[in-house]
């Protein structure tokens, strides 16, 4: 019995093609995609959005051979200053799928990782659709090549102000602009004391020992 559900949107009856190398079928519609259809909840194809397929179906003597293409909306956010990114994602699918029959008799048991595999003559294009578009995702989106980003001290949308600066000191000169300080305030101190500001202390400038004539030798 096929564990796959024939009700599904991604599931393809391939009964037409009636395991005939050569068939042709075509199959166009559009189905709602499934759930955590990106990456991460960066950026992907949001659930149930339409995803348009337009795929031919081929028969060859291993099995089926899908190719084509889906079309889908996107929606994300910038890395950078975390604004929504909307986009559309297009990717070409080329898989094929094997008869189980066909993939016993080249050497892969019913237990040996085969990926896709025909069921009970029908094939679910889910994981070929997900690979495609997980694949074609970016990595690290973005509203605009050259987005600033936000200010790594308050936040603030660099995009929004130019000119958006904070006056900080390095860290790891604070402990010196204290010693700076320090110095500064000491020297002030000695000067301060320098003027004789202190009991008996007097503005005129210091002189030194007054000189005597020579005595007259009686």
């Amino acid at each position: 019995m096929s564990g796959l559900d024939p009700r599904s949107p991604l599931v393809v009856d391939t009964r037409e093609l009636a395991r005939r190398p050569g068939a042709m079928q075509r199959v166009s519609r559009t189905v709602p995609a499934p759930d955590d259809l990106g990456i991460g909840g960066v950026v992907g194809v949001p659930p149930s959005t339409d995803v348009e397929l337009d795929l031919r179906l081929e028969g060859v003597v291993e099995g089926v051979l899908v190719s084509g293409t889906a079309r889908a909306a996107l929606a994300g956010e910038c890395v950078r200053c975390l604004d929504p990114v909307g986009g559309e994602v297009v990717v070409d699918l080329q898989e094929l799928y094997a008869y189980p029959d066909r993939a016993v008799e080249d050497g892969d048991g019913p237990d040996d990782d085969v990926d896709l595999r025909v069921e009970d003559e029908r094939i679910d294009l889910e994981p070929a659709l997900r690979d495609a578009v997980v694949l074609a995702l970016p990595l690290a989106p973005v509203c605009r090549d050259d987005c600033p980003g936000l200010c790594p001290e308050c936040g603030a949308r660099l995009a929004d102000d130019a000119t958006h600066s904070h006056d900080t000191t390095d860290p790891r000169w604070a402990a010196l602009s204290g010693l700076l300080g320090a110095g500064t305030t000491t020297r002030t101190s000695a000067g301060d004391s320098t003027r004789g500001d202190h009991p008996g202390a007097t503005d005129q400038p210091a002189t030194g020992p007054r000189r005597t004539g020579p005595t007259e030798e009686t």
